[in-house]
């Protein structure tokens, strides 16, 4: 390896405080009042309506400029290959939110043509979304469960159900719960609130979806044995749903089984065989829709749901739904479900679309997506659709198969509607065991994500709890619930990490302006005289009283201690100088011998010395390095007011280095200033302070920095 080329480096400039620093750079006085960033905000012109247009509309800027030449062909083959993927998928999906199959259709052409229109992301493929899917089937198995459609039979005198009235009842609930969730990601964009997806970490998302995986796969495991288990909601439902199932399991049908089997294992093999040939087909091969196609053909040609017992799609009209305004009175019941559905929808989807933008250099607008998938949401559950957001597998196909912008999108939602509107009755012969094993297949993604843990292990144990936590509370607690309670932990552990910060002395690199841990490195010199204290958290209620306790442990000094034992003296002298006011007035009504006599007599009192030289063993000064504090409450100014008064006491001088701009002003607001205390205890480095100290030390006037090369 080439030797580092080392460059000298020189300073030469006065020692700046935090006063001489606003004098040089000029600070201005002057901020904008609510009222001129209102008017601001409010004023019109054609220029900003026109920008302002562009960016709510996003397709009116870009498509005007669309290259026929470099994207056509790419976005056609794209869009066919995602729009054969979103069929097979859409119906499988829609097993999982509780409603017929056709509505997974829908749910894969209306919201996608919207977001052509509105999302600002140029490679992920919104539609039927796994995760999204179970959730809404919870929502839907709570508020419409079978047992509230069971009639009795004339003929038999016994119950059975109405799957048409239950059917129509469940598309309600999914589109009550769908339109909520898009109206709040619509609000939430509309108030700029895109940054609340930074509450969703990395790995309580990874987590979080590894959960809700199980959860889908439990809540297909009836499709392929072919039973009929009950749905439990509330906590630990998914243990009693694994006990049920577990019981129910000698009445398997034997069909069922065999058709799941069959479809796992051919669409696990074509999938391997489809990876292999990857680099030398131009469009890999349509796995699911010939597994869907196959299963189809052989269950219509054998009979299996007469023959076999086993059940299959049923019914799919041809043509699309008109639309009809969801039922306002599901609203109040389904609201914890749709803020849930939002808060998951948008964070997977900003995911992928900023990993898709990094890779090629575009930017998407974390606001507007909100509302792009919003208006998805909102208008889909207009026309009876269940919420969307994005997939990484068919995204992964628009990418890989040449899709360049959102146009590829639209084309999908165009074969979509071919299949609806012409040939989707062909499918009603197609066994539900084979969209479940779909879902399975498509879930072993999901299912890698459990190697997060010994990877997080190593390097970072905090964001592996996070992992594991978030996986139990959603397994625990179900998708909505689990969260909201992973969220909470998450934040938890923030806390938790600023209460428990590292604090550390600071020595001096020599020769250099550098300082670093005193702990860390063995070449660092305390500077004689100056003890220098960090934190590496920020300075707040949580954590204020511990920083003063580790001041107090790392220095040393137990300033409480000190701070007694020199009030006690004081307290004595006083005593003492009363007492000797006391003979001396009685001194003076004597005669002139006794006064002669007084200074005699004075010998004998003892006299209580104040020693105002300080402790040698007591540093002159203490620096507190604030450069990784980035703010200030009330509590934290408050702490360091008492440090530098406590320590100011016993003779030594408390100085303030590394402030940023918000920590001064949090400190001007919090009264940290005053006639006493100004801007010159605040110094702009830790460097800074240091020579300061040293040249009060040698009581030099001239505050100059020596040259020096480093």
């Amino acid at each position: 390896m080439a030797e580092r080329r080392r460059m000298g480096y020189s300073v030469n400039r006065e020692i700046l405080d935090e006063g001489a620093v606003d004098e040089m750079a000029q600070k201005s006085e002057s901020k904008t009042s609510p009222y001129d960033k209102v008017k601001t905000s409010m004023r019109c012109s054609g220029p900003r309506l026109k920008r302002c247009l562009l960016s709510s509309v996003p397709v009116l800027s870009w498509l005007p400029r669309y290259s026929l030449r470099e994207n056509a062909l790419g976005d056609l083959i794209s869009g066919i290959s995602v729009g054969i993927m979103q069929l097979p998928q859409g119906m499988a999906y829609a097993l999982l939110a509780a409603v017929p199959p056709v509505f997974g259709l829908y749910s894969s052409f209306y919201p996608v043509l919207i977001y052509f229109i509105f999302g600002t992301s140029k490679h992920i493929s919104v539609g039927t979304y796994a995760v999204l899917s179970v959730m809404i089937g919870g929502a839907i198995e709570r508020l419409a469960p079978d047992s509230n459609f069971m009639i009795t039979d004339n003929v038999t005198n016994s119950s059975v159900l109405d799957t048409i009235s239950r059917d129509a009842a469940r598309v309600q609930v999914a589109a009550a719960v769908t339109f909520m969730s898009g109206i709040f990601q619509i609000l939430l964009g509309l108030v700029q609130f895109g940054f609340v997806v930074t509450y969703l970490s990395e790995p309580l998302v990874r987590g979080y979806t590894t959960g809700a995986a199980i959860h889908v796969i439990v809540s297909q495991l009836k499709y392929t044995f072919g039973i009929n288990p009950k749905r439990h909601s509330g906590p630990v439902s998914l243990i009693y749903t694994v006990l049920e199932l577990c019981y129910l399991l000698p009445q398997t049908n034997i069909g069922t089984l065999v058709v799941s089997i069959v479809a796992i294992i051919g669409l696990i093999l074509a999938k391997e065989l489809n990876a292999y040939l990857s680099k030398k087909l131009p469009v890999p091969i349509p796995v699911e829709l010939l597994g869907v196609v196959i299963a189809t053909v052989i269950s219509w040609q054998v009979g299996l749901n007469e023959k076999y017992k086993v059940d299959v799609v049923g019914l799919i009209p041809s043509g699309l739904q008109p639309p009809v305004f969801p039922d306002v009175s599901l609203f109040s019941q389904v609201i914890g479900d749709a803020f849930a559905l939002s808060v998951v929808g948008y964070g997977i989807a900003i995911s992928l679309g900023r990993i898709f933008a990094l890779k090629y250099g575009y930017s998407v607008d974390s606001n507007q997506e909100l509302i792009a998938l919003g208006l998805s949401n909102s208008i889909g559950g207009i026309f009876q659709c269940f919420a969307i957001s994005c997939s990484m597998s068919r995204s992964m196909v628009q990418e890989s198969t040449g899709g360049k912008t959102q146009v590829a999108g639209a084309l999908s939602a165009i074969v979509i509607l071919f299949i609806t509107l012409w040939i989707g009755a062909l499918f009603e012969d197609l066994p539900k065991a084979v969209l479940a094993a779909i879902i399975f297949v498509n879930l072993h993604g999901m299912m890698k994500q459990f190697m997060d843990i010994p990877a997080l292990w190593r390097t970072n144990k905090v964001d592996m709890v996070v992992w594991v936590v978030t996986f139990i509370l959603t397994i625990l607690l179900n998708p909505d619930l689990g969260l909201a309670a992973s969220i909470g932990f998450s934040m938890l552990t923030v806390i938790f990490r600023t209460q428990l910060p590292k604090y550390s002395l600071l020595g001096q690199i020599p020769d250099t302006d550098i300082y670093r841990p005193l702990e860390d490195y063995n070449q660092v010199r305390q500077v004689p005289g100056i003890l220098i204290f960090r934190s590496s958290a920020t300075l707040y209620f949580a954590n204020a009283e511990m920083y003063q306790d580790a001041l107090g442990k790392k220095s040393g000094i137990n300033i409480t201690k000190i701070l007694s034992k020199k009030k006690k003296l004081e307290a004595k002298r006083k005593r003492h100088e009363k007492k000797i006011a006391k003979k001396a007035k009685k001194a003076a009504k004597k005669n002139a011998v006794d006064m002669e006599r007084e200074p005699e007599e004075q010998k004998d009192i003892a006299v209580i010395k104040m020693d105002d030289e300080p402790d040698p063993s007591l540093p002159r000064a203490i620096i507190l390095d604030l450069s990784p504090v980035n703010f200030l409450d009330t509590v934290g100014v408050k702490t360091l007011s008492r440090i530098r008064r406590d320590y100011g006491e016993i003779g030594i001088e408390v100085l303030l280095a590394g402030c940023q701009t918000g920590v001064v002003d949090n400190l001007q607001t919090g009264g940290f200033f005053n006639d006493k205390v100004t801007k010159s205890c605040l110094f702009y480095t830790v460097h800074d302070a240091v020579l300061y100290c040293q040249s009060s030390r040698t009581h030099s006037e001239d505050k100059e920095f020596t040259s020096t090369h480093f």
